[in-house]
């Protein structure tokens, strides 16, 4: 094929994603183009299975020359896709058995609120603080990073910040309103994680997003910088309130770890985990679990017993506090979700069979 029609092709493939209210499109070699809706592959059958060329020549439109380096030296290469000004892309290209593959994630240009998502509005509480840690949780895919596009773009209309984003790659672009937003990118606009965060000391930020918690350095100057007027933003790919703390722990040398219980105790607001569900007339719906941060907990935290955090969770709904079995079980009392799909989610299997009989 030639470069026309190859950019022709890519184009109609990346169109029907938005059409077909697809969350990301796959391109792999011996399949034929792939969608997935509502947490759901479906295969493009009208179009043929794909070859190495096809594959190789999509990623020569979509890669500009400084990711193709980064693909040839690391196998792999983040990047965000800009698509006819009207929506955004975050692609992985990455080799496998020796066939170069594509993952597009659709990012769209609106950013929704947290009614429009259909989580709680008591969540956007954690954006009142001067300083602190808020931290989203869940697996991949399940909507962490809309959410907290949701909580920041709240702040950009609500107060006088000067924001700064530190993602790898950027994902959803913010139309400056009353805050300064400045939105950096790991690996074009900063070497790392980490040294961008270090920078913030020095480039007055009140509000910094990260991307991701993902090594030791960045989780201790996040932290820091928590400590000392900011309010930061992050995910992390844990499955609760609890597991969310032991894996900060975790992540620093035993003889540190004490330091940083007190640490973490003293910074952390609110943890909030999420699953997207599929919903009975077609979509998907978000299960929340929520834990604002109040002295059991901040006695918990110190005490290395995060274990116990679920029941302070049960136990305090009217702070605000959810757990993921009740918001599920509420789901299904709504007529929102599914038993099934709900039991599938449920952290403890037993206690979401009692909340729905009751």
């Amino acid at each position: 094929m030639d470069r026309l029609h190859i950019e022709q092709k890519i184009k109609s493939l990346l169109r029907l994603v938005p059409q077909q209210g697809a969350s990301d499109l796959h391109l792999v070699v011996g399949r034929h183009p792939t969608l997935r809706v509502d947490g759901k592959l479906y295969p493009i059958t009208q179009e043929a299975m794909l070859q190495d060329e096809d594959v190789k020549s999509f990623a020569s439109i979509l890669l500009n020359e400084q990711n193709k380096k980064i693909l040839i030296d690391d196998g792999q290469v983040d990047f965000s896709y800009d698509f006819e000004g009207r929506v955004r892309f975050r692609v992985n290209i990455f080799y496998q058995q020796g066939f170069t593959s594509i993952a597009m994630r659709l990012i769209t240009r609106d950013i929704r609120t947290l009614e429009d998502l259909h989580i709680p509005k008591m969540l956007y509480d954690v954006t009142k603080y001067s300083q602190g840690l808020v931290l989203i949780t869940g697996p991949v895919g399940h909507g962490k990073s809309t959410t907290l596009a949701s909580l920041i773009d709240f702040i950009n209309h609500n107060e006088d910040k000067n924001i700064i984003t530190i993602e790898d790659p950027i994902e959803y672009i913010y139309q400056q309103d009353r805050c300064i937003i400045s939105q950096r990118e790991v690996g074009q606009d900063t070497e790392s994680f980490q040294k961008a965060l270090y920078a913030v000391f020095r480039e007055d930020a009140n509000v910094v997003l990260l991307g991701e918690l993902r090594d030791y350095a960045t989780i201790a100057t996040a932290m820091t910088a928590a400590e000392t007027g900011h309010l930061i933003f992050a995910t992390l790919h844990t499955n609760d309130s609890a597991q969310t703390i032991d894996r900060i722990i975790d992540v620093f040398p035993a003889h540190q770890q004490n330091q940083i219980r007190s640490q973490l105790a003293s910074v952390l607001i609110a943890v909030v985990s999420q699953r997207l569900v599929p919903r009975i007339d077609g979509g998907r719906v978000p299960a929340i679990e929520v834990m604002f941060k109040n002295n059991a907990i901040e006695n918990l935290i110190r005490e290395n017993k995060a274990f116990q955090i679920d029941n302070v969770i049960e136990t305090n709904l009217s702070q605000g506090m959810i757990s993921l079995d009740k918001s599920l079980s509420l789901l299904v009392q709504q007529g929102l979700i599914s038993t099934e799909n709900a039991f599938r989610y449920a952290k403890n299997k037993d206690y979401f069979k009692m909340l729905i009989k009751r």
